[in-house]
């Protein structure tokens, strides 16, 4: 027991010797208790979470420019009884999109001496509003490193003392006077949209549907602070970063059958000439005619020869997909999928197929490249347009980034201030029990499940090429997108083939996992929340994944507010189903809200007319006093800091640790 102790105490003494490198004094670690204790005092910061966002990238720019309406607020607080409603809708926009609207403003201001110094003064206003509940360190934190000192300056000079008057004009003066002003409104308008939002939530789908999901990302991966738990849509094409040619297939078919190419070609730089010259080759005779692809009514015109190649584009892509899908079940017993198996169960005599004990017509069975005797295996010809098209994707610069960004900042759920954030579901049995896996491993359920699936997620692109452990994490990958009650995907199967090729809409049923029956009720979420930590009255689920059906009446906020769905439509395909165009869930240090946003008509329409995306909010929890930073998990983390830092002091005290002051 002796040599226990006197061994953890030497365990205690290293930590304290690392952590006086930091603090290598008596004052130094009493001034860092000081600052530490002072910030748990402060509000909490403002948190943003946003779901589904499926490639809808002029829409999410602008709802993160704007913080969903927080810059708009701030701007009315400040100058509802100075400037007029027009006045403040283009201050607003000015902060959204400055480089544009500082175009704009010098083809039309007379003075524009006298309109920079006016601007730089309002702005200057509300950033140092929005910065108030911030220590200094962190806004500096924050400034652009070339504007940092006169920035900080400005935000803490008292305008009222007269000498500080002089001292504050002369700068804004001395700015426009050498032509830095449209560079330093910039970066004012830069340091506002950071700081109006201290934290933000994806929870899920940023691909998919709309254009242009690269342009998301790389916004993302300039944010100050973001995290991802990713969604079916996402881990399927993080699937495709690893060379998985079943990802890469379903990737390409969602793509071709939404008629969206601009984010494989012009996003990523994938060619698709492979897969165009294959399928005009094989399929040219072909009946394509249930592979149309779908659009959404946007008044393009496509020729006769552009929709035949899409078509066929689609069908070659598709029985590709269904070839590789059952090559993964076959190769995966314990994903439970045999009966997925559909492309052995067709009667080519009578133009059927046998699924769940039903016979289902056909729309017809010319498949030109199965081979009904071994139809899982690809022709020639496939596979080499698939290592075609697997070598584009693996040799993808821009997508390789992306893929490593959604792993360093994503994962399959997350924890925090009390609130548990997935996509998907915890898959649930009938009786409200979880449900368990036996993949990769012993039976598991809940949150050991997820855990080892995360697990198995990042094995996928982690795992040294050609191991088993690299295919079954490559499989696994395609199994979060669409496998079995998959904690992303949340259904039974996925219906690609009984759209693609039965007319019987009776066929296309994709069943719901139990967790949908049970997520309105409040002992069962609290139950969820439970399993991963968490119990109060202040803890919530935060969900994405299934579109609310606002305009039916339905209610984002289920379980008496234990949990939220925060899907609300930003993809223009499901906006019809809605009624909305997305929602936004703010936390912020009074309580929560919920901000549900009307269409988007564009970027420039909202610079050139001023006109911001309406958005309505509900508060659905408001606080009996404001939550501080010690209230939060940041706080909890400096509180265990700042005991740290007094076990130094007392070894400091005691002698056990001798202080270095230098020299």
């Amino acid at each position: 027991m002796q040599a226990q102790a006197t061994t953890n105490r030497e365990a205690d003494l290293r930590y304290l010797r690392l952590l006086a490198r930091q603090y290598p004094t008596v004052q130094a670690a009493s001034s860092e208790i000081i600052n530490l204790q002072a910030i748990l005092n402060l509000p909490k910061g403002t948190e943003h979470f946003m779901s589904d966002l499926h490639g809808e990238y002029e829409a999410f720019l602008h709802i993160l420019n704007s913080a969903s309406g927080a810059v708009r607020e701030k701007v009315d607080a400040l100058f509802e009884n100075v400037m007029s409603r027009d006045d403040r809708a283009r201050l607003a926009t000015l902060i959204y999109y400055p480089r544009e609207k500082l175009d704009e403003m010098r083809e039309s201001v007379e003075d524009l001496n006298e309109w920079y110094k006016l601007t730089l003064h309002r702005l200057i206003e509300i950033c140092r509003l929005v910065t108030s509940k911030y220590t200094r360190s962190k806004v500096r934190k924050a400034l652009p490193p070339e504007y940092a000192y006169i920035i900080d300056e400005l935000l803490n000079t008292n305008y009222e003392v007269h000498n500080k008057k002089d001292y504050y004009e002369n700068i804004i003066s001395t700015i426009i006077h050498i032509d830095r002003a449209e560079d330093f409104i910039e970066a004012v308008c830069g340091v506002i949209k950071t700081l109006v939002v201290d934290h933000l939530h994806i929870v899920g789908d940023i691909f998919d549907r709309g254009p242009r999901a690269d342009i998301i990302l790389d916004s993302l991966m300039e944010h100050h602070c973001v995290d991802i738990q990713w969604g079916n849509h996402d881990v399927l094409w993080m699937g495709a970063a690893t060379g998985s040619r079943t990802c890469i297939a379903a990737v390409l078919n969602n793509s071709i059958t939404y008629n969206n190419l601009e984010v494989i070609e012009t996003g990523y730089g994938i060619s698709l000439r492979p897969l165009a010259l294959f399928a005009n080759e094989v399929y040219r005779d072909s009946d394509t005619s249930c592979f149309q692809t779908k659009t959404l009514g946007d008044a393009i015109a496509y020729n006769a020869k552009d929709i035949e190649l899409g078509a066929r584009m689609h069908k070659a892509i598709a029985i590709i997909l269904f070839k590789l899908e059952g090559q993964i079940i076959r190769r995966n017993p314990e994903f439970g999928m045999d009966d997925r198996l559909l492309l052995d169960r067709i009667d080519y005599k009578r133009g059927t197929i046998q699924i769940d004990g039903s016979e289902y017509q056909l729309v017809h069975t010319d498949f030109p490249t199965v081979d009904p005797a071994a139809p899982y295996m690809l022709s020639k010809e496939e596979e080499r347009l698939m290592e075609q098209l697997r070598d584009a994707f693996l040799h993808s610069e821009k997508l390789q980034k992306h893929a490593r960004f959604l792993y360093s900042k994503g994962g399959l759920y997350k924890c925090y201030n009390g609130n548990l954030l997935f996509h998907g579901c915890i898959p649930m049995e009938a009786d409200g029990s979880f449900m368990s896996f036996s993949i990769g491993g012993a039976p598991v359920s809940g949150r050991a499940f997820l855990d080892r699936a995360d697990l198995l997620a990042r094995q996928g692109y982690y795992a040294r090429e050609g191991t088993p452990e690299k295919q079954f994490g490559k499989d696994f990958l395609w199994f979060l997108w669409c496998g079995r009650n998959s904690p992303l995907f949340g259904r039974d199967h996925i219906a690609t083939f009984e759209r693609c090729l039965i007319a019987d809409h009776a066929a296309w049923a994709e069943p719901k996992n139990a967790y949908y029956a049970y997520y309105n009720d409040a002992d069962v979420c609290v139950r969820i929340l439970r399993e991963f930590g968490l119990e109060g009255p202040h803890c919530h689920i935060i969900n994405g994944h299934v579109p609310v059906k606002t305009k039916e009446g339905e209610n984002p906020v289920k379980a008496g507010g234990r949990l939220i769905v925060i899907d609300g439509g930003f993809c223009r395909a499901y906006q019809p189903t809605t009624g909305i165009a997305g929602y936004t869930l703010i936390y912020n240090s009074w309580g929560i809200r919920l901000a549900s946003h009307e269409p988007f008509d564009g970027r420039l329409d909202a610079i050139r007319n001023n006109r911001d995306i309406v958005s309505t909010s509900v508060v659905f929890e408001r606080m009996q006093s404001r939550i501080k930073i010690g209230e939060t998990d940041i706080g909890a983390q400096l509180s265990r800091n700042i005991e740290d830092l007094k076990w130094l002091l007392l070894a400091y005290k005691t002698g056990e640790i001798k202080e270095d002051h230098g020299g």
